[in-house]
């Protein structure tokens, strides 16, 4: 029983270990030892540098391209978001904007069609993916580029978003979302530029593993329609490099996004996101290596699949440490860094200094993935819109 422990100790702790910190790094020195042509194309037109397309030039040389904003009830900020679309330094006869009000109640689509929306599509409730099918399937662009209603993009945004196009390999490109900090408890931007660094090392090395909901886009032809239970951040990069196209991350095409005020109310955006998260690794096939090239299933295996397998990593690592407590003080001072962690992100709440904030965020964003899953077996797959609050 001890012998079988410490395997499971050592194995669970190790992998929780791997993926937080040995990944990136392991990350790094592959993008370096690759030299700068790692992705497989030091062109002009990689992400990070100026394609021939983002160049003045004839408006003809660049893409056709539909700008798709899902909405429900978005009425106190369509406008402004419309009004962002058209103020893009892109050709405006290549450019169409297209609004996707998936049930809304308010006055959403009137808003829209009056800040000059090109396309406004009034659809039944279907819930957020079901209202991006529809809009692709609508949208003449070749390339199909898509932002939440209450992100405000910079306006060379579009143009960086593109460039990586020129290249026909290149399936889909997010970009680099900021988030405006009102002054909460939520350390989600702090996260968030580790995320970043470690995207851009993926988009070096075979793609990128996720994208983000503020500013992405994809080749239109390349569109494949999800259940609702699916998600473009997370189904179409694993998705298009089942198809030999790669997913790039593109931090020059930036945009804006208000964050959750509280870390309490981070908590319940990340387990609405994780509701749906085993549908797409198991259903969807994420966890399955066929069809992808071995760079990429190394990036989805610690990056993806041991993230989501924390909240079990951890809890193993707990019981097999108590367990393991009689068999010297290595195992006693595992168990009390294990505590202490446990006591730092309960005193979060009440003592809000730098440790304990950074603990109870780990603890929360973590507990958030089991609580997703529970929430998935309760209540089924996820359709319906949950905005969160203080984030319009």
């Amino acid at each position: 029983m001890t012998t079988i422990a410490a395997i499971l100790f050592w194995l669970s702790a190790g992998l929780l270990v791997y993926t937080h910190l040995g990944y990136p790094l392991l990350l790094w020195l592959l993008v370096h030892l690759r030299g700068p042509s790692a992705g497989g194309d030091d062109r002009e037109d990689s992400p990070g540098r100026e394609s021939p397309r983002s160049e003045t030039g004839p408006a003809a040389a660049m893409p056709t391209v539909s700008l798709v904003i899902p909405a429900y009830d978005e009425e106190k900020v369509i406008a402004a978001k419309v009004a962002n679309a058209l103020a893009l330094d892109y050709p405006r006869e290549r450019l169409q904007i297209v609004v996707a009000s998936d049930g809304s109640a308010d006055a959403t689509a009137e808003r829209a069609r009056a800040a000059g929306a090109d396309l406004v599509l009034e659809l039944p409730p279907g819930g957020k993916v079901a209202a991006l099918n529809a809009a692709a399937e609508r949208a003449s662009g070749e390339i199909l580029a898509f932002s939440d209603a209450n992100s405000a993009w910079a306006p060379d945004a579009l143009r960086q978003l593109v460039a990586p196009f020129a290249d026909p390999a290149v399936g889909y490109v997010c970009g680099q979302v900021r988030f405006l900090d009102p002054g909460g408890g939520n350390l989600e931007g702090a996260y968030w530029r580790y995320e970043m660094a470690v995207r851009e090392m993926e988009s070096a090395l075979a793609g990128v593993t996720a994208g983000n909901g503020a500013i992405y886009a994809v080749r239109g032809d390349a569109y494949v329609p999800l259940a609702p239970s699916g998600s473009h951040d997370l189904s179409f990069p694993f998705a298009f490099a089942k198809r030999g196209l790669r997913s790039l991350y593109s931090p020059a095409a930036q945009a804006e996004e208000k964050m959750v005020p509280t870390l309490e109310g981070e908590f319940a955006r990340k387990r609405r996101m994780m509701v749906g998260l085993w549908d797409i690794v198991l259903g969807e096939g994420m966890a399955s290596p066929r069809g992808y090239p071995p760079l990429f299933a190394f990036e989805i295996a610690s990056h993806r699949l041991l993230r989501y397998l924390s909240p079990l990593l951890h809890l193993v690592a707990l019981v097999a440490n108590a367990f393991l407590l009689g068999d010297g003080w290595l195992y006693v001072l595992a168990f009390a860094l294990q505590l202490a962690l446990i006591a730092a992100a309960l005193l979060g709440r009440a003592l809000p200094i730098a440790p304990f904030r950074i603990a109870r965020y780990y603890a929360m964003t973590t507990a958030s993935i089991a609580a997703g899953l529970w929430d998935r077996f309760r209540q089924g797959p996820p359709a319906a819109w949950e905005k969160a609050p203080g984030t319009r």
